[in-house]
């Protein structure tokens, strides 16, 4: 695994510990997988955050070192037991005092940017990923979860749920990103989408960059950007715009 090992000591931009992610799963050889390249990867290497990977399979029960069982009630498919995920459960808590407690699940509440930007302005993130049909409710209501749901679909498992939010922390860290204007101008900031981009040659296959973009005129570009951001918001997003259109009338900012 890339990056330094927890503990180290390296301290980031701010005088802390570095933000970090432990991730409890059946299926360490998943991580740091995407999250060790690109943007993310180059932050571990330079000790901007740290990864930590439990292996559940090492609290399993028995010679097969099981972790789950048939559902009360009967049913299909297996549920992860709660007396075998407590223990790995407390000893990340242990590890890592402060940090959000989160368990992906399509029962919980939708991800969304600003509870990103909360999640990567704290220490970090401990990840239940679940698999089966999910996990015993019992643990859900004894420790301090937080669910979390990235949208109306279901996957395996809970890994590749866990690589999306983390990169989306990750790349909000202090030194991560070059351009800081660019994050304040992307998707759902303001709850907004971004306005379309465009780059050389201006004419492709008949299709001319809009005449403001190469006219050098700052204000005009940063207008036409600004319409260009609330209309494809109001056609794509209607519940982006009236959510905003909510707040900007809240805040004495409407019409």
């Amino acid at each position: 695994m890339s990056g330094p090992a927890a503990g180290d000591g390296i301290e980031d931009g701010r005088g802390e510990s570095p933000w970090s992610a432990e991730i409890l799963t059946l299926y360490p050889e998943m991580f740091p997988g995407p999250l060790g390249h690109s943007l993310a990867g180059r932050a571990l290497d330079r000790g901007l955050w740290k990864l930590g990977v439990t292996q559940l399979r090492d609290y399993g029960l028995g010679r097969h070192r099981a972790v789950d069982d048939t559902p009360s009630g009967g049913g299909p498919g297996m549920v992860m037991r709660a007396d075998v995920l407590a223990p790995a459960i407390d000893a990340a808590i242990e590890k890592c005092p402060g940090h959000a407690l989160i368990y992906l699940t399509p029962r919980g509440q939708p991800l969304t940017q600003s509870r990103i930007r909360r999640l990567a302005a704290g220490p970090g993130v401990i990840v239940l990923c679940g698999r089966f049909e999910g996990v015993d409710q019992r643990l859900l209501d004894a420790r301090p979860f937080e669910e979390i749901c990235l949208g109306d679909f279901i996957l395996s498992g809970g890994e590749l749920a866990a690589l999306v939010m983390i990169d989306a922390c990750v790349r909000l860290l202090p030194g991560v990103m070059g351009a800081h204007a660019s994050q304040a101008e992307e998707s759902f900031e303001d709850d907004l989408l971004e306005y379309p981009h465009y780059t050389r040659p201006d004419v492709w296959e008949g299709r001319a960059v809009p005449e403001v973009l190469t006219s050098g005129h700052h204000e005009r570009i940063r207008a036409w950007r600004q319409d260009r951001a609330e209309a494809v918001t109001r056609e794509r997003r209607p519940d982006l715009w009236a959510r905003r259109e909510a707040r900007r009338r809240g805040s004495g900012g409407g019409t």
